[in-house]
Parts: structure tokens; sequence; C-alpha cells
């Protein structure tokens, strides 16, 4: 079988020394796994200090043999709650050895585990502190004002934030009312042009626009399209589950929301386009001539939201701004060929991925194995740093974002607390990939994609998918 692996001589490092600050020795901090905020967006106390859930891994622990790791796998492979198309890869993170391989460069309907993916190549392109600017600027008439939409999805109305941390339409209110002075703001007009091509991509279920985990990808939005940013975040917190009601229009809604913070009419709010740049002029505002801007949370942030909640609008809105940073069209074909193209630059194998979105909402996405735990090795071997980012919102089993809940039967809890992995599910397709301690303190990637499960036994498939990664949890496999 083939396999084009980096051999990794620095990760072991990096993940115990440089990564603990990002939590591959992990810890819980809150429902948002962020440390370092000592107060809440809504000014409340934080959770108390993290402790440690991760045990540390070991480089000079005894690494698994590929016989020691069939011999334990491949039982649990040919289980038939995992159907009938099954593709893993196992790797040794430190070495670089592929441990076992099963279809592990044949692609498969990855779900969520796509946004992997999206994170590693907007890291690339953008870097872990860029922030996505919303502008406001004067409209063609005296009165009239347009807000321009950046990509933002973490934008919020007012402290009552879904995102903690994000920009605020509160500030552009107060920014664009200093700039306009006497002049009394009559019209919003709403210019979201930055994206193009459709709203919702072909390839997503039907039922995606409207059940809550999906919604229009536009280019302003505000607490990614959800209806009631405040429920939506305690329901997360509580249970793992990002679901929530979204509005249809979310650039429409947020241009609501900004004219009603200005005092304009709500029902002058229309979708248009901003005029030109501008000079400085006397008087009223000239057209174009810019009012405010806020910028949202740095990428790195948005990148955490988006793998430890599996926030698929965060992740379309990511991977437009992957596409802008390669000169392609900020739509779902521009963002797919972007992506593509930042995965070659990183030398990982662009060949054995075909997205069509960076969600993976799309039943048309093919992704394989060995890419991913190609991906995850490229992530932490110190060559690229700004990518080890993606460490810090992997959840952990039995502990945070969708692993919350998983690893708590007694054939998968020897991987709570020891398996940090990002999962995917559509009807039929389970996914997990990530990381895994072994018993011996040996360091693994792993994947399992499996697109042909049975549709009417979703919790035995995952079952089966976490007892693989637990398994390797108490492996010594030599």
């Amino acid at each position: 079988m083939r396999r084009r692996r980096r051999t990794v001589l620095v990760l072991a490092t990096v993940l115990l020394l440089g990564l603990a600050g990002l939590g591959v020795v992990v810890v819980r901090s809150g429902p948002f796994g962020d440390a370092g905020d000592a107060r809440q967006a809504d000014g409340a106390p934080s959770d108390p200090a993290p402790v440690a859930v991760l045990a540390e891994s070991d480089p000079n622990a005894a690494q698994p043999t590929p016989d020691g790791v069939r011999e334990l796998l491949d039982p649990l492979v040919a289980d038939a709650t995992l159907g009938s198309r099954v593709h893993v890869s196992v790797a040794d993170v430190l070495s670089g050895q592929e441990l076992y391989g099963k279809g592990a460069d044949e692609e498969t309907v990855p779900a969520s585990v796509t946004k992997l993916v999206t994170a590693v190549t907007v890291l690339a392109a953008r870097g872990p502190a860029y922030r996505i600017p919303t502008r406001v600027v004067a409209g063609e008439n005296p009165g009239e004002v347009v807000i321009v939409g950046g990509g933002d999805p973490t934008l919020a109305v007012d402290e009552a934030a879904f995102y903690p941390g994000a920009a605020r339409l509160t500030d552009l209110a107060e920014q664009v009312t200093q700039a306009l002075g006497d002049t009394v703001p009559t019209k919003v007009i709403v210019d979201a042009t930055l994206y193009s091509g459709p709203k919702y991509e072909p390839g997503w279920d039907d039922d995606i626009p409207t059940g809550g985990y999906g919604g229009a990808v536009t280019a302003l939005m505000t607490d990614g399209a959800r209806r009631d940013p405040v429920a939506a975040r305690k329901a997360l917190a509580a249970t793992g589950n990002g679901g929530a009601d979204r509005v249809a229009d979310p650039d429409l809604t947020a241009g609501r929301s900004f004219a009603r913070l200005l005092g304009a009419p709500v029902e002058s709010v229309q979708r248009g386009a901003a005029p030109g740049p501008a000079g400085s002029g006397v008087g009223a505002p000239v057209p174009g001539i810019e009012l405010g801007v806020v910028e949202s949370l740095p990428v790195i942030r948005m990148v955490d939201f988006m793998i430890k909640d599996s926030d698929n609008l965060v992740a379309e809105a990511l991977a437009r701004q992957v596409a802008l940073a390669r000169d392609q069209p900020a739509s779902f074909v521009g963002a797919a060929t972007a992506m593509d193209a930042v995965l070659a630059e990183l030398g990982l194998s662009a060949e054995e991925a075909a997205l069509t979105d960076a969600s993976g909402l799309s039943r048309t996405n093919r992704l394989s194995a060995s890419l991913l735990t190609d991906l995850i090795a490229l992530a932490g071997n110190g060559s690229r740093p700004e990518l080890a980012a993606i460490f810090a919102g992997l959840p952990v089993a039995g502990w945070s974002g969708t692993l919350l809940t998983r690893y708590a039967s007694p054939v998968t809890n020897g991987g709570a607390g020891v398996v940090r992995a990002k999962t995917g599910t559509l009807t039929g397709v389970h996914a997990i990939a990530g990381l895994v301690t072994t018993a011996d303190g040996r360091l693994l990637s792993f994947a399992v994609l499996t697109d042909r499960a049975p549709a009417d036994t979703p919790e035995q498939t995952r079952q089966a998918l976490d007892r693989i990664a637990a398994a390797l949890a108490g492996c010594g496999c030599r």
C-alpha cells in the first residue's frame, strides 16, 4: 500500500511542550475550552481553573507493532454495525510508521471530519491571527448607510453573544452614529455580495436548512444565524448539542438588528451594494466613505469553535477565507478549489481529497483516512507551527464537545479522557479522526471512516467506532 507519510522528528516534544497550552495535555475550562478567558462574554465568572484530562505521552515508550495492531483491530473493524465499507488508518506519530491500514488511501464520504481539512487550510492561508472585518460605509444618499459583510459568522448583536469575545453591532453602531454627526440615519442597506453562488450546497440533505445544524451561508450574519443565541449557548454547554433554530435570511436579519441600534426604520432595510471608495468630505458623509469597522475574533479562535462544537456555518465561512486568500470566488466551488490548492502546497495528498463544502454536510465530499492521519501529523511536527492550533479544539472523549456524551459504556470507557478526536455523522455515514495515547504512553494518530453503515443503528455504529479508538488507548500491541 502506498504511504506518503512525513517523518515526524519533533512531534512528541511539540505535543508535550509547545501544545500544552493548546490542550494536548487537555484541560477543561468551560463550554468553549478557552482557559485564557477570565470572564465570560456576559461578565459572569468563568469556570474554575482547568484540570488535566489526557495523560501525557512518552516519546520513549515502546511503539506498537503492525502485527499487534492488526490482531487487535481486525475483529473490531469487521463489526457488522460499521457497514460494508470501512476505511481505517493508524500511524505512530513520532516515527511516522503506518501501523494499520484498511482502504486507507481510498476516498470516503467524511462527514464533519472534513473540518480538519478546513482548519489546516485556513490556518495556512490566513494565519492564526487574521481577523475578518465588518464595515459600514455611507450610502448614495444622505442618511443611507451600508453595512458590508466581510464573512464573520461570529459577529454578535450585543453582549448576549453566542461566541464569547465576538465583535458586536452595538460597537459598530456607536462608531457610525459618531461619524454621521447631525445626519439622521434613514436607511440601512445590506451588502453581502462578497459571497457568490448558492447559499446551500447542492449535495446537502433536504433537511439541512431547517434541521438546526446548517443554514444559509451569507457574508453577513450574527451569532452563526441562530435565532436565540443565549438559549443556544446554554443548550450547547449543557448537552454538547450544537443544534439551534436558524434564521432564513441571516444578512437581512443582521441588517434589521443594526437598523434598530441606529434608530433607522427597520422596514428600510434592503439588500444592495456599497458605493465605491471615497475620500473625506465636508458636511454629510460622501458616498463610500467608511463610517465604522469592527473585527472578528482571530482565526485561531474560530477554528476552536468549528472543531470543538462541529460548527458548520463557521466552517463554511472559514473556507471562504481560504478562497479569498487564494484569489478564488468566495463560494462553495471557489472554497473547495482553494482548499485543494493549499493541501498541495502543504505537501499533502490533495489527490485523495475531493471536496464540495467545508463543513462535511455534503454527501459528495470525499477524503481518505490516510490523508487525515498525514494532516494530523503535519499539524504537530513543528514544521508549520501555526497548524498546531487544530489541537486546541479537538473534543476529548467523555469530556468535551461532540465527544461529551460518548465513551461512557463498559466497552468504550477505556478511551475516556485519552482519545481526542473530531467526529462526523450523516445518515449512514460515521467518522472519527484524531489522536490517542496508548497504555504504554505512545502517541498515535488514527482515522476511521464508514459511509455505508446501517441507517437504523446510528448509536451502535458510533459505539463500534469508539471501540476501535478505545482499544488503541488500552493497547500495548507488541
